[in-house]
């Protein structure tokens, strides 16, 4: 199960969220997709995949990854990969009910800046951790990032864990147990942040929310995720821009811009 992290003051992150915007939050969780599993198989919420020396050649463009289940993801290398050079990886995570190809998008922006895509999708309608367990989502993303491991060579430091709505609240409560991977989180207009235990390192964290966010409300990044990290000791971002539950490219242009900045 999904654990609660204490402050200083004894406040956890669930009671920390709970005030203030419990009577936005509570419709809402039921309101969530019912998660699919396809396994039973304990997971906790460690990754174990690490970059290293490529030993099959990068596809360049973007390449299909399939599973028996039909449910695998998108591996996007930009023209501009150089083997020689390690690059920057953003692992992009789809909303509730979503697929990977929604993080099309992204190719050209990353394209710009030499970025390299992992777009999997979750292995039910949304992420397992969505509904308080960590299961079969972390054990794929695993595969999926040594997969492309072993075929581009990856920036150490400049390794992101990003996502939309749900995968927003995903890689905001699985990251903190992975900040021995991924150096930066960003969510765009989460829900929540429950990470569990460990908390491992201390990734920047970038935070975007609409005002208008009739879906999610911004309130519960303004009042709550926002200021939560903030107590945490994080090194955190928050963006609020004039918008619905969306990411506006001006949005996702600027997260980029930052990720490859604050991983300098």
């Amino acid at each position: 199960m999904i654990r609660s992290i204490a402050n200083e003051d004894g406040l956890s992150r669930r009671d920390f969220l709970g005030v203030g915007v419990t009577m936005l939050w509570a419709p809402l969780v039921v309101a969530t997709p019912e998660t699919q599993i396809f396994s039973t198989q304990p997971q906790d919420s460690r990754l174990t995949a690490r970059p290293g020396r490529p030993t099959i050649p990068a596809p360049i463009g973007a390449v299909r990854l399939e599973t028996e289940r039909g449910r695998g993801g998108i591996f996007y290398v930009p023209k501009r990969y150089d083997p020689t050079i390690p690059a920057p990886l953003i692992v992009a995570l789809h909303g509730g009910g979503g697929r990977a190809g929604s993080w099309e998008r992204l190719y050209e922006p990353c394209e710009e800046r030499g970025i390299v895509l992992l777009a999997p999708d979750s292995r039910g309608r949304t992420w397992d951790g969505i509904q308080g367990v960590f299961g079969p989502d972390v054990v794929f993303l695993d595969s999926a990032l040594r997969y492309v491991f072993s075929r581009c060579a990856i920036d150490p430091e400049k390794i992101a864990l990003a996502g939309f709505s749900d995968g927003a609240s995903y890689a905001l409560s699985l990251g903190p147990s992975n900040g021995d991977l991924f150096t930066r989180l960003i969510g765009f207009s989460p829900g929540f942040s429950y990470p569990e235990e460990p908390i491992i390192g201390r990734p920047r964290v970038f935070i975007s929310h609409g005002s208008q966010d009739r879906v999610l409300p911004v309130a519960l990044s303004r009042d709550g995720i926002a200021p939560m990290f903030d107590m945490d000791g994080y090194d955190i971002r928050y963006e609020e821009f004039t918008g619905g539950h969306e990411m506006p490219p001006e949005v996702v242009a600027t997260a980029l811009d930052w990720f490859l900045e604050s991983a300098r």
